[in-house]
């Protein structure tokens, strides 16, 4: 379990990130009073205008919508509207775009929609399809836009065109590429391919601040999360965008379905950013009821409520569901409230869920809860200092789950020096990965656009058309591809202050994994002596992430200046000699018995 992931929508993370839709501001809640990320459409000879129009909308959860209004259109002479997209909307040739909107008229009909995918700079039409729109009633109308050999580009924009004057209001208009394993409503593939190759055992979610809110009522409400998108009214994000919780629980649970990983889930305990707080007692009880139903709806079978409503939305199969976590960082709750919040969820979850393990979030002495959830943010030198952090923790419990942690040095994302302080801490948690079952960096992913980051330094970057992994992903990468069952008892005799390593064995294969982080600007030669192995390998794989200097790093422009190159040591008897490099972070794999 050591390793997972934990995202929150942060950094444009989900909205212009993860969740694949192009279109942004799609319910028009981003600015109150302005369409913001979209503008009139006006060819010569046309007149037309927008507006936010709060009186009417497709549903009681999305209450407002986009007036266009159509003064004079021909077919020669179009009007309509247009949206940016996030920075941009990458198209690419020979695929196919799936979108829907609703929309419903006026009195005076505007006729057919054109929509097209147009190039910013040429306005060359990359795609393009009509839909047949009518009727004073909102409707949702479907679309499909096929681009043939088109130059691959993200400077591209969403327009829906008429040719007729009249009236119309829009709503939810989507537009999604190709999504992973081609799920509806479904994730970026190539940030999935990213984390996949990061084999991640669990996913914490929904997030830490993003489950708070910064007041009770702006809080990841999970019941208006599921179901139809037309019926989730969405929410502010802490990190001040909308979200239009097109990333909603049942998506949650399905990313861990396609990447194989444990659901690990938060919910919400009565304390949000700002201050607010629910005290312990009657008025905790409701929160304590929700999170009760939130878990029937993850693990109930379809003969419960909430599983059936889970069925209903898709998902017939109960997910299987071992911990659950209990807040998000309640060490900033001054009020002192969280021991007895903690102690309210935990006998209520316990008395009906006792199979599930319990996540605390800060220590708790009313309840001894089954883990505790430790947060470091730090510079790679206090990372280096600090290796032997659970060396003398109690083995008696609770267990240690490190739900964010991370090298804050670089920018968007991580330098190499951050990537060694990564990986030195690393060391250290496998080294006592009796204690610590779980480990989660953050954030994950950040959008590079200029003004989508909220928070340096993010694991993987990306913008609208590709993505790139930090030298911090390519050591988290190689820490869990070479991870065993067991720990190895092992003696570093000899290294340099700047020298750290772990060993762990697949008690199945016997292979053993070495991992040395040298840190340090000199090469250091190190003799292995692997005593109590009967045979070892006449070679040994050598995977090594290094660089010339601690500054050095990726970049959206230089995705891949430093990846991990693959060789061999020889191995002589039980013994292996190898000098490693400066600056280097490097996994022997032994094959031994």
């Amino acid at each position: 379990m050591l390793y997972g992931l934990m995202t929150e929508e942060i950094n444009h993370s989900y909205e212009g990130g993860l969740y694949a839709d192009l279109v942004r501001n799609r319910t028009f809640h981003s600015d109150p009073d302005k369409p913001v990320h979209w503008s009139a459409v006006v060819g010569s000879g046309a007149r037309a205008s927008i507006a936010i129009d709060k009186s009417t909308g497709p549903s009681e959860a999305l209450p407002i919508s986009l007036k266009l209004t159509i003064e004079q259109a021909d077919d020669s002479h179009r009007a309509g509207v247009q949206n940016e997209g996030f920075w941009g909307i990458a198209v690419r040739p020979n695929t196919t775009y799936k979108g829907s909107f609703y929309a419903k008229g006026g009195s005076e009909q505007v006729g057919p929609l054109t929509v097209s995918l147009i190039n910013d700079y040429t306005g060359e039409t990359a795609a393009s399809a009509t839909v047949q729109t009518s009727g004073t009633e909102w409707k949702q109308y479907t679309y499909e836009l096929k681009t043939g050999a088109v130059e691959t580009s993200s400077a591209n924009h969403l327009v829906f065109t008429a040719g007729h004057p009249g009236t119309l209001w829009l709503d939810l208009v989507t537009l999604f590429p190709p999504t992973y394993d081609n799920r509806p409503n479904g994730d970026r593939i190539d940030l999935m391919q990213k984390m996949a190759a990061m084999h991640p055992a669990f996913l914490r979610f929904p997030g830490g601040n993003y489950l708070e809110g910064d007041y009770i009522n702006e809080r990841f409400e999970w019941k208006k999360t599921i179901g139809p998108l037309v019926d989730r009214p969405g929410h502010p994000s802490p990190w001040r965008y909308w979200s239009t919780d097109g990333m909603g629980l049942l998506e949650f649970l399905d990313w861990c379905e396609e990447l194989h990983m444990q659901p690990l889930l938060a919910v919400y305990a009565g304390y949000s950013l700002r201050g607010e707080h629910v005290e312990p007692g009657p008025a905790l009880q409701p929160y304590i009821d929700d999170a009760l139903e939130e878990i029937e709806y993850v693990t109930g079978g379809a003969d419960t409520k909430w599983g059936a409503v889970r069925a209903r939305d898709g998902h017939p199969k109960p997910f299987s569901l071992s911990y659950v976590e209990i807040g998000n960082e309640d060490w900033f709750d001054k009020s002192g409230s969280y021991d007895g919040r903690f102690a309210q969820f935990y006998d209520a979850i316990k008395q009906k869920y006792p199979q599930l393990q319990l996540i605390a979030t800060t220590p708790v002495k009313s309840r001894k809860p089954d883990v505790i959830d430790d947060h470091f943010y730090r510079r790679a030198d206090q990372f280096f200092s600090d290796t032997h952090h659970y060396d003398n923790t109690s083995r008696s419990g609770p267990k240690i789950f490190v739900g964010e942690w991370a090298t804050r040095e670089g920018s968007p994302t991580p330098n190499f020096n951050a990537a060694l302080g990564d990986a030195a801490w690393m060391t250290g948690m496998e080294r006592n990965s009796d204690i610590v079952i779980m480990a989660s960096y953050a954030p994950l992913l950040v959008n590079v656009d200029p003004g989508a980051m909220q928070w340096q330094t993010d694991l993987i970057g990306f913008n609208a058309l590709t993505s790139y992994g930090s030298p911090s992903y390519y050591a988290q990468v190689m820490f869990a591809q070479h991870l065993g069952d067991e720990l190895i008892a092992a003696k570093l005799e000899g290294g340099g202050p700047r020298l750290f390593y772990s060993v762990t064995r697949n008690s199945q294969s016997g292979v053993m994994d070495l991992k040395i982080v040298n840190a340090s600007a000199t090469p250091q030669s190190l003799d292995i002596d692997l005593q109590g192995a009967s045979s070892v390998g006449s070679t040994a794989k050598l995977t090594t992430l290094s660089a010339t200097t601690p500054r050095d790093t990726n970049t959206i422009t230089e995705p891949t200046k430093i990846v991990p190159v693959e060789s061999t040591i020889q191995a002589s008897g039980t013994h292996l000699n190898h000098t490693f490099a400066p600056y280097s972070i490097s996994v022997v794999e032994v094959p031994a018995k």
